[in-house]
């Protein structure tokens, strides 16, 4: 990477700096920066779900890539292609097309109530194929490795966690005697991962500031080697 003040570095140092300063206080620079981030984000993710979804999956299998960059289109053409079979059960690619076109009337005031439609094909769907796939994965995967033989520390400690912060999410009995006390070490276990998730995220955060920091100090003040 080249160092200095080139004017990639300079705007790329100033829109970190911009975003950093939202731990002084809510100003301008900041907004201006966080405005630029998802302006640039969404024009990125616009551009690469176009190309990796929306043309290979919809104009290619439906041909209509092949008809309109074609220079001797005739009249009928689409026609010709049903016809040919080159469409065939495509047609399901073309719902999920008008579903998908569905979802802009959103931005208009008086058509929004109809991207609703479209919103719950998609929720519900979604939701329906995703509880098999993680039920399989994560759900049956998670059971698995609770049941396992006591004849480890750490085999012991990972039954006696499962079963304890189950006891804390049963509420048809009162937590009193031994459900409550199964009941407080589990909350104890969950507080212990819980902690555990947010420390690790936070060192997470922390490796990018660093990254950030280098970039600054090194890469475009040259003050470090």
């Amino acid at each position: 990477m080249e160092t200095g003040f080139t004017l990639s570095n300079t705007i790329a140092a100033i829109l970190t700096i911009g975003i950093i300063s939202f731990l002084w206080k809510d100003n301008p620079l900041y907004k201006l920066c966080e405005s630029l981030f998802v302006g640039v984000s969404a024009g990125y993710w616009f551009v690469s779900l176009y190309y990796q979804n929306l043309l290979p999956k919809l104009f290619d299998t439906l041909g209509l890539t092949q008809l309109f960059t074609s220079a001797d289109i005739e009249p009928g053409a689409i026609q010709i292609l049903i016809n040919e079979g080159r469409v065939d059960n495509s047609f399901l690619y073309l719902i999920a097309g008008i579903l998908g076109a569905l979802m802009l009337t959103r931005l208009i005031p008086n058509l929004g109530w109809i991207s609703r439609w479209p919103l719950a094909f998609i929720v519900g769907t979604t939701s329906g194929l995703y509880f098999t796939t993680y039920f399989q994965s994560n759900a049956m995967a998670q059971l698995r490795s609770t049941i396992l033989p006591l004849d480890s520390i750490g085999n012991v400690v990972i039954v006696i966690g499962t079963v304890c912060g189950l006891v804390y999410f049963y509420f048809s009995k009162e937590h009193k005697g031994v459900m409550g006390g199964a009941a407080r070490v589990g909350v104890w276990f969950l507080m212990i991962t819980f902690g555990a998730s947010f420390g690790y995220t936070v060192m997470s955060r922390m490796s990018l500031l660093i990254g950030r920091f280098d970039f600054i100090f090194s890469t475009w003040l040259g003050l470090t080697g």
